[in-house]
């Protein structure tokens, strides 16, 4: 379980810049749960996904998981246990390496890196197996290179990479950002399907209204820095574009 207690950030501080970017936030996320979150720029997204990662400190509040403090713990054990997928797949892949190097990498995550250990029979049948769970045909291209690959297959790959490791949550930023509508749509099935399978704690930001009513179980909304609303069960199957948009107006 992910617990987030009174989240306080401000950025610039002490600057004519100075912002409140969250506002006494909080947030339990169950285990196997996927939560979405959807808000307008500015709204304090990629700050929040910042602090759940490790990568920001906040200026109050805890964030706990399974029972530890993670902004006690050492940089590497909080890699270890958060995983991310970005939004721009280039970013999340290396082009001039092949989708087995980009898996041999992904592997190792939290750890010390080396591809030696990783070039065997079985390493490959697990990388193969895994791939397969897309339905997509690329576990038969993990000798090519990545850079080869369209946007909608490197996509893929990325959320395939993020949870090779034995990670506890899953960070999804804007995943479908960088697509086309086609791919966006394949992503997000394939993404909601996997989740599923693993049975891993996600929480995903977007600004895909669409998106945020029909995937996850809980849709939150941010605004300022906190949540003003959240949708879950029938009442989130019932919600309409119209009430969603309604929030943000």
């Amino acid at each position: 379980m992910l617990i987030l207690k009174n989240i306080h950030v401000t950025l610039g501080k002490t600057s004519t810049l100075e912002r409140k970017v969250l506002n006494d936030l909080s947030l339990t996320a169950t285990s196997g749960e996927f939560i979405v979150i959807i808000g307008e720029n500015g709204a304090g997204k990629s700050t929040l996904f910042n602090v759940i990662s490790g990568f920001l400190k906040p200026d109050a509040g805890q964030v706990i998981l399974d029972g530890q403090d993670m902004l006690f713990m050492k940089r590497a054990a909080q890699s270890a246990l958060v995983s991310k997928v970005m939004q721009d797949p280039r970013v999340g892949t290396m082009e001039n390496m092949t989708v087995f190097e980009n898996m041999a990498f992904a592997f190792k995550r939290g750890q010390r890196r080396g591809f030696m250990p990783f070039f065997s029979d079985s390493r490959r049948q697990f990388f193969h197996q895994k791939l397969e769970m897309l339905g997509m045909g690329l576990e038969c291209f993990m000798d090519d290179l990545v850079g080869n690959l369209s946007g909608g297959q490197r996509q893929a790959i990325s959320l395939v990479m993020s949870m090779l490791a034995d990670s506890k949550i899953l960070l999804l930023d804007e995943i479908t950002a960088a697509l086309d509508p086609g791919s966006s749509e394949s992503i997000m099935e394939l993404t909601s399907k996997i989740i599923k399978q693993e049975k891993r704690t996600c929480i995903m930001v977007t600004h895909n209204m669409n998106h945020a009513i029909n995937y996850g179980d809980r849709l939150l909304l941010l605004k300022n820095g906190t949540f003003i609303a959240q949708y879950e069960g029938h009442e989130k199957s019932k919600l309409t574009l119209l009430e969603l948009a309604g929030h943000f107006v």
